[in-house]
C-alpha cells in the first residue's frame, strides 16, 4: 500500500475511533503513530525518534505559552466578579426592553469573552450570573438556555481567542492581525443575537417577562463598575496590535491584571489561587495533548502527500473557488455538530488550508489566510450550539436541569439561523473582516 493510500485510509479509522468515544487527541496520536510505522516499513526505531522530535517541535513553540496565560486570565476574571459587573451594567441599560434581560446576557457574554477566550468558560460563567435573573423576570427555560448557549460562543470569537492562537500557529499567521480581524465579526455576532432575541419575543410574547427601568444614575454607576474589563481588554489587545509587547507578553499582562483585580476585590485567597492554577493546568494539559496528537497525525499526512494531492486534485477539476469554499464551510458546519472546535481546527486546517491557498480569491495570501481563519472560526462556533452534540448546549443544560434539552434545541435554532446569515454576509463581503487589517 502506498503512503498516499495509507493517508486516505487513516481518515475512516480516525472517525471510527472518535465515534467509539476515544479522546480525540489519543485518536489522532494513534493514527499518526500507526501511519508512520507502516510508511517507514515497520521500522520502530525511526518511529520512536519521530515521536521524540515531534514532541519537542510541538512544545518548544514559544507561541503556545499564550494559551495557559489566557486561560489563567479567564479563571481570574471569573473569580473577581467581572461577569456580574458586566451583566448588571448591560441589564441596567437593556433590561426594561422587551427581551432586554436576554439581550443583556448576550452583551455580558461579549464583554466577558473579551477577557476570557474560551466559549465553554464564558457560557458556564455567565449562566451562573444570568440564569437566576432570567427566571426572576419570567423568561421561559428553553429561551433562556438557548440565549446563554449562543452568547457563550462569543468567547472564542471576540479576541483574545485560544482557537485563533492555534489557527495562527498552524498557518503561520500574525496573531495580532487575526485578533483585529475577529473584532468586527464578533460585534456583528452580538448584534445579530440581540436582533434574534427581539424577533423571538415578538413571535412568542409569553417567552419573556418585563422589568421596570432603572434610574439613569444607577445605570452609569453599573457601567462604571466595568472599568477593569475595559482597561484590561484595551491594554492587552491594543498593546499587542500597537507593538508595545508580543502576544505572549500581552497574555501575561492580562493574566496579571485580572489577578490583581481579583485580589483587590478580595475574592482571591490561597485556596482560590490554587484552584485557579489547577484549573488552568488541567485545561492546558488537555489542549496540549490534542495539539501533540494533531501534530503527529498531520506530520504523517504531510508525509503521505494527502494535503498536496487534495490541492492539486481540486485545481485540476477547475471548480470555482467560491464553490470550493462553500463546500468546506458546509463540511465544518456538519462536523462541528459532532466534534469540538479545537479538534476540528487542528485536524482539518492542515488539509483545507493548502486547498484554499492554491485558489484565486482576488486578495493577498495573508488576507486570504486571515479571512479564511475567521470564517472557519465562525462556522466551528456554530457547531457549539447545533444539535445534537453542541457542547455549549450541554454545558447550559447542566446548569438548568429543569429545562428539557428539546426546548433548548427548538429555541437555539433561531440563533443558528442568525449565525448562518452572518457567515453568508462575511463570505460575500470579505472587506467586513479585512478593512481593519493594513494592506
Amino acid at each position: 500500500m502506498s503512503n498516499l493510500e495509507l493517508g486516505f485510509w487513516s481518515f475512516p479509522l480516525l472517525l471510527i475511533m472518535i465515534f467509539l468515544r476515544a479522546p480525540i487527541g489519543l485518536a489522532m496520536l494513534l493514527c499518526g503513530f500507526a501511519g508512520w510505522y507502516f510508511a517507514m516499513g515497520g521500522n520502530a526505531s525511526v518511529l520512536l525518534n519521530k515521536l521524540k522530535s515531534e514532541t519537542y517541535t510541538q512544545f518548544s513553540n514559544y507561541s503556545l505559552s499564550i494559551i495557559p496565560m489566557f486561560l489563567l486570565m479567564g479563571q481570574f476574571a471569573t473569580l473577581s466578579g467581572m461577569s456580574s459587573a458586566l451583566f448588571k451594567a448591560a441589564e441596567s441599560f437593556l433590561g426594561h426592553r422587551r427581551g432586554g434581560v436576554a439581550m443583556a446576557s448576550v452583551g455580558a457574554c461579549a464583554g466577558f469573552g473579551a477577557i476570557c477566550g474560551s466559549s465553554l468558560a464564558t457560557a458556564a460563567t455567565m449562566s451562573k450570573v444570568a440564569l437566576p435573573e432570567l427566571r426572576r423576570y419570567g423568561y421561559v427555560g428553553g429561551f433562556s438556555t438557548a440565549t446563554l448557549a449562543a452568547g457563550g460562543t462569543l468567547g472564542i470569537l471576540i479576541p483574545p481567542s485560544v482557537i485563533l492562537v492555534i489557527y495562527a500557529i498552524i498557518t503561520e499567521q500574525n496573531i495580532a492581525k487575526l485578533f483585529l480581524a475577529a473584532f468586527v465579526p464578533g460585534i456583528l455576532a452580538a448584534i445579530g443575537y440581540m436582533l434574534t432575541i427581539s424577533l423571538y419575543v415578538r413571535l412568542y410574547p409569553a417567552a419573556a417577562g418585563t422589568r421596570a427601568p432603572q434610574p439613569m444614575a444607577e445605570r452609569w454607576a453599573a457601567l462604571a463598575a466595568t472599568w477593569p474589563v475595559l482597561v484590561i481588554f484595551g491594554v492587552v489587545v491594543g498593546g499587542i496590535y500597537l507593538g508595545w509587547f508580543t502576544p505572549t507578553e500581552g497574555a501575561a499582562i492580562g493574566a496579571a491584571g485580572t489577578g490583581l483585580v481579583a485580589l483587590l476585590s478580595r475574592s482571591l485567597n490561597w485556596a482560590v489561587l490554587r484552584e485557579s492554577l489547577l484549573g488552568t493546568a488541567r485545561t492546558t494539559a488537555m489542549i496540549f495533548f490534542i495539539v501533540l496528537g494533531a501534530g503527529f497525525y498531520n506530520s504523517f499526512l504531510a508525509l503521505s502527500g494527502v494535503p498536496q494531492f487534495m490541492a492539486d486534485w481540486v485545481l485540476e477539476q477547475g471548480l470555482d473557488p467560491w464553490i470550493v469554499l462553500s463546500v468546506i464551510l458546509l463540511f465544518y458546519l456538519l462536523f462541528g455538530c459532532l466534534m469540538d472546535s479545537l479538534s476540528m481546527i487542528l485536524l482539518t486546517v492542515p488539509i483545507f488550508f493548502p486547498v484554499i491557498s492554491a485558489m484565486d480569491f482576488g486578495m493577498s495570501p495573508e488576507h486570504l489566510a486571515i479571512w479564511f481563519g475567521i470564517l472557519v472560526l465562525i462556522v466551528v462556533e456554530v457547531g457549539l450550539i447545533t444539535p445534537p452534540v453542541g457542547m455549549n448546549l450541554f454545558i447550559i443544560n447542566t446548569m438548568d436541569r429543569d429545562t428539557p434539552m428539546t426546548e433548548t434545541y427548538k429555541a437555539v435554532m433561531f440563533f443558528v439561523g442568525s449565525d448562518v446569515l452572518r457567515v453568508i454576509l462575511l463570505v460575500m463581503f470579505p472587506a467586513i473582516t479585512l478593512f481593519l487589517i493594513p494592506a
